[in-house]
Order: structure tokens, then sequence, then C-alpha cells
């Protein structure tokens, strides 16, 4: 999950790393009231998931309220290489006297965590490495050994934080690792920490982070409450939205079966089962969805998985691959029948049932006689009765 920069910077902040006075604005009033609050000069700054905002007039710089008013209209209508800004962030306009780099980041190559960092920040990385890759430190944090204050100053010094107060680039260093700890964390990048303040009174200088970037690792999202405070309604794809908040493991496909199973591995199977049925029989029908409804899985679940499937117009129809081990045939019938029985526009479901209470779980849809739903005995069989269906309902057939 990445993260906008004012849910980034609510991170930091929280860490103790300092940062600008800033508040998030959706529309012109709220960034008049912001404004209010932060003074002039502020900066007007679209969020977006994305970088090289700056350069394509994504930040801006007002010096009144009609300034920054204006720069927000301006923003608010944007898209940003494809990104469509969510609000702007109206922020301390800061006097920066030097700017760095500093990042961590998960090293799957070395199997521990990479610090990158450079005296030349304010621009990508990247662009610093190619330019003056002498100037870029690469340094790491073994994941068995403590990163503690003693070992954040070491690595300040090696770093080299020129005009910068050593002892405070160590504390952000160490606060930073925190953070990427804490959260689980792919990547916490702070571009440009800067050094701020007034530059004939020593005694106003100090570190500040003017900008960030924070991934978190959506593996570890039950752990942190899902990161609801994080969650963006409007982003991303509805139905996925829909079903991560019911806590299911969904991602939409562009095919026209849909495709329900226990276990992630039975699951894509299934998916292999339905594209080759679909190959074999010349239809090019693909399965249309992964849903995994986990072990142990109830009636409720199942009934909550096959609405989220059957919400997408494209399905045609409906391949469940259900092997009981913890999961409960019996139940997944339960659940299907339930969710059939609140629904209008019902596609035919194909069932595969194999392990604990299959046959009391085919029983249970065999005494229903329910017209929409047929029962396979193996995969195979399963998945090539889908496609057909799937091909003879996009022909004009039963939908």
């Amino acid at each position: 999950m990445d993260l906008y920069e004012h849910q980034a910077r609510e991170l930091l902040e929280e860490a103790g790393i300092p940062t600008p006075r800033a508040i998030y604005a959706q529309n012109s009033h709220d960034v008049a009231e912001a404004t209010k609050k932060i003074g002039f000069p502020c900066v007007i700054k679209a969020q977006v998931k994305i970088g090289h905002r700056g350069q394509a007039g994504g930040v801006k710089l007002a010096h009144n309220l009609d300034e920054a008013i204006l720069a927000s209209e301006q923003l608010f209508p944007m898209t940003i290489h494809g990104h469509k800004v969510n609000g702007v962030l109206v922020a301390e306009a800061k006097n920066i006297i030097h700017e760095y780099y500093v990042s961590i980041s998960v090293d799957r190559t070395s199997r521990d965590y990479d610090v990158l960092a450079t005296a030349n920040g304010g621009t990508e990385v990247e662009e610093i490495a190619k330019a003056h890759p002498e100037s870029v430190k690469r340094l790491h944090i073994d994941p068995l050994e403590d990163f503690d204050l003693a070992a954040a100053k070491h690595m300040a010094e090696q770093i080299g934080f020129y005009h910068a107060d050593g002892d405070q680039a160590a504390e952000i260093l160490l606060k930073m690792w925190q953070t990427f700890h804490s959260t689980d964390a792919t990547l916490v990048e702070i571009n440009p920490l800067a050094k701020v303040g007034d530059p004939d009174d020593e005694s106003s200088k100090s570190l500040s982070a003017l900008d960030a970037k924070i991934s978190l690792d959506d593996n570890a999202a039950y752990r942190h409450d899902g990161w609801q405070r994080f969650v963006d309604p409007n982003e991303g794809d509805p139905l996925e939205n829909k079903a991560h908040a019911l806590g299911l493991h969904y991602v939409h496909l562009d095919g026209q079966v849909g495709v329900i199973g226990n276990g992630a591995g039975l699951v894509m199977s299934s998916l292999d089962a339905v594209a080759g049925a679909g190959e074999a029989q010349g239809t090019g029908i693909e399965p249309a969805n992964f849903l995994d409804i986990g072990g142990g899985a109830s009636a409720a679940v199942m009934a909550e998985s096959l609405e989220i499937v059957l919400s997408d117009d494209k399905v045609r129809s409906v391949f469940i691959n259900v092997y009981g081990g913890i999961t409960s045939c019996e139940e997944v019938a339960n659940g299907i029948l339930e969710a059939i029985a609140s629904m209008n526009n019902i596609r035919p479901i194909v069932v595969r049932f194999d392990g604990n209470k299959a046959a009391e779980g085919l029983e249970i849809l065999a005494n229903a006689a329910n017209p929409h739903v047929l029962v396979a005995k193996t995969m195979e069989e399963a998945a090539a009765k889908a496609a057909e269906l799937a091909a003879n309902a996009d022909n004009g057939g039963e939908r």
C-alpha cells in the first residue's frame, strides 16, 4: 500500500520526526481555512502516489490567499502521470539552506534493509546516482541486529550529512528505522530532508522532512487493523475495495468465469483450468477473478464471496472449487444457497466439492434443486462446464 504524502507525514510526525506544519485539504474552502492556520508563504502540493510532481506543475508557492485559492483550483482537477489528484497539502514554506535524501527499504537480494542517502537531495535519487554516483551512499541494517542510537550515529557519520547537526541526523535515522519497523513498511523515504532556518541565525537551523514517501506491506495489514485510516475508497478497483473491506482475498481479472476456492494454490489451479478449457473449446473464455475464501470459511463468507463475484457484470458463470479440510463443504453449500436466495440476477454456478463434508454439501445442493446450480466430479470437468456456460451466455444464452 503506497501512502499519499499527507499520510506518510502522519507516520513521521507520530515518530517524532520534524516536519513543517501542514493541513490536508479537499476543496478551496478547506484551503482557505488551512492558510489561516499555516500562514504565508505556504506551499500547495498536489496529493498523488507518484513522483515528479514538481516537474508536472503539482507543487505551487502561494504568498497570499488569492494565490493559494488559485493554485488549489488549478491542482484539484489535475491528473499527474496517470494519477488523479486526491486533494492538496497546504504546507508551511521553509527557508531551505541545504537538501539531503535518505531512505530505508527492503533489499530482497541481500536479505536485509537498504539505507540509501546523499547530500544532494531534492530530486530523484536515480538521477543523482547517474550524474554523481560517488555521492550516493548505500549502507545496510542487519535484520538480526539492533539498530540503536549509537548505530544511527555511526551511520550518520558514514553518510556525511554535511552542514547539518550530526546528532539530529542520527536521531532522524533512528526514528525512520523505528517507523519502518513498527509499520511493516517496505519503503520509508524522505526527500528532501532539509536543513532549514535563517542563514544568519545558527540557533534557528535544524533538519526537517519536507516531503515523504512510505509504502506499507499489504501482507502485514492484519497486524494494523487493515490500515483503515489510510484506505482511499475512491482509489483502485471498486470490487477489490469492497472485497478487502469484507476481509476477502480477491483480485479482479478481465474474464467471464468467476472463480472461488479455498487456498491460494487451489484457486490458481482453478484459474489455469478455466483458461485451459476456454482455449481448448476455442472460445477464448478466461477467469474473471481470483477469490480465496481461506480455511474454515462459513456460510456467510461463502455468500459474501458469491455476491462479490456476481457483482461483476462481465461474469457469465461461476466456478466454485472447494476441497474441504478446515473448510466444511456443508457450510459452503449453505452459503451458496443463502446468496442465491437474496439475488435477482443469478448466473450458472458450477460446484466441485471434495474432502470434508463433501457428500453432505452435494446432498444439500441436490435437495435444493436450484436450476442455476450444477455439480461436477472433478476440477477439469467443472472448469470445462463453467467455460462452456460462459461462452453460451456470451452468445445470447442464459445470463
